[in-house]
């Protein structure tokens, strides 16, 4: 099939045909991009209709393309982030983009009926995957990589760099938006004698948190965020901001402002995107993430107007490329345990999303940020720890 490929592109060149797989070959070369070359992220195409899915449905093509067996490249990640460093989606504007920019806009797809979805979608996939996947802790976010060699130290590192910021002391009382398997809450009250309540859409999340944490000052709640109306010193919020929606960043913001103590300090962790007006991923909303919507600087400016004082903002997005590439590593070593329960579509579907996710952080097409904010602002100035 391969010879069969290159054979047709080779004669409609010959011919000065123009063809939609030429128009491919030429687009992929402005990234330095070959098809069917012998680099290690050079696309291997094996069906002549690979063009015409990804001209038609930009990403969401490219990647159900991938999972069909239909390319492939050997390093995935140089190969997204030579794609995006080039720019080489704005060159690709399929029509569900603008169906998708009118829903975003029109409805409010992170309401509170749909935002339980993620939960069961991806989140509830096993934690026996996630185990081999993730750091012992169970973490799911960035790592902090500038004075660790493994992911388990990047992890703590990552989470005692939050404690840190907040200024955490013994005895405090810490709300935790979205707190995944409790990796924070176990850490803050294990290493600085904090008492933590954590709010998770995922019923896996909580049941393995409580097994994992039991007998510490840490409380899992199965709650949506905007039900919440009790005071706490400390609010954190590490990788769930990415799932509230711009339609609801506002009330977002409110909550954390009646939650917080007027002395206290809010420090929000979340990936960020470069312009305000951009959707969201077509193949990430469909088998990653439903309902995700990452915000601007702008768009977060917003919402904290007249609610906080941005004490701190903080960027280490490359790091994330050091985070799912480790992740990778560690999903393709445990693969023959689950092999047969999940199929070796779901394997080309996580290998996708964990190279893809690490290309785009690599080109900054994408960016980690922790905000530090104060509702009156910290008295004589905030100081940045590090």
């Amino acid at each position: 099939m391969l010879n069969e490929v290159s054979r047709q592109s080779t004669d409609a060149a010959v011919h000065g045909e123009s063809t939609v797989f030429q128009r491919m070959e030429a687009l992929l070369l402005k990234a330095d991009i070959r098809v069917n070359g012998n680099r290690p992220w050079d696309m291997q195409v094996h069906s002549p209709q690979l063009p015409e899915r990804i001209f038609a449905y930009g990403n969401l093509g490219l990647g159900e393309a991938y999972m069909d067996g239909d390319w492939d490249v050997k390093q995935m990640d140089e190969f997204f982030h030579r794609l995006l460093r080039a720019r080489l989606q704005d060159h690709v504007q399929p029509l569900h983009v603008i169906v998708d920019t009118l829903k975003a806009r029109l409805f409010n797809l992170q309401n509170m009926k749909r935002a339980w979805q993620v939960g069961e979608a991806h989140y509830d996939l096993g934690n026996d995957f996630y185990e081999a996947m993730l750091d012992p802790r169970m973490t799911y976010t960035c790592g902090y990589w500038r004075r660790a060699e493994t992911l388990a130290e990047a992890q703590e590192a990552k989470l005692d760099l939050i404690c840190r910021k907040i200024g955490l002391q013994p005895g405090m009382r810490v709300l935790d938006i979205g707190c995944g398997w409790g990796s924070f809450m176990g850490f803050a009250a294990e290493r600085y004698g904090a008492h933590c309540v954590g709010l998770t859409v995922s019923r896996e999340q909580a049941e393995w948190g409580r097994r994992r944490y039991a007998g510490l000052p840490v409380e899992f709640r199965l709650q949506d965020y905007r039900e919440v109306n009790e005071k706490f010193d400390r609010i954190v919020s590490v990788g769930m901001f990415e799932h509230v929606g711009r339609k609801n960043h506002r009330v977002y913001m409110e909550v954390a402002a009646r939650c917080l103590d007027d002395g206290g300090l809010f420090l929000l962790h979340t990936i960020g995107k470069n312009q305000r007006d951009s959707v969201t991923d077509a193949w990430v909303d469909k088998y990653i993430f439903p309902n995700g919507d990452l915000p601007s600087i702008g768009q977060i400016g917003d919402a904290v107007d007249g609610l906080f004082v941005v004490e701190d903002l903080h960027n280490f997005g490359a790091d994330y490329d050091k985070t799912l590439m480790a992740w990778h590593a560690n999903v393709e070593a445990a693969w023959p345990r689950f092999a047969d329960k999940l199929g070796e579509r779901f394997r080309r579907m996580w290998r996708y999303y964990l190279n893809s996710c690490a290309g785009a952080f690599r080109a900054r097409d994408i960016q980690l940020w922790q905000w530090v904010l104060a509702k009156r602002g910290v008295p004589g100035g905030y100081t940045r720890v590090d």
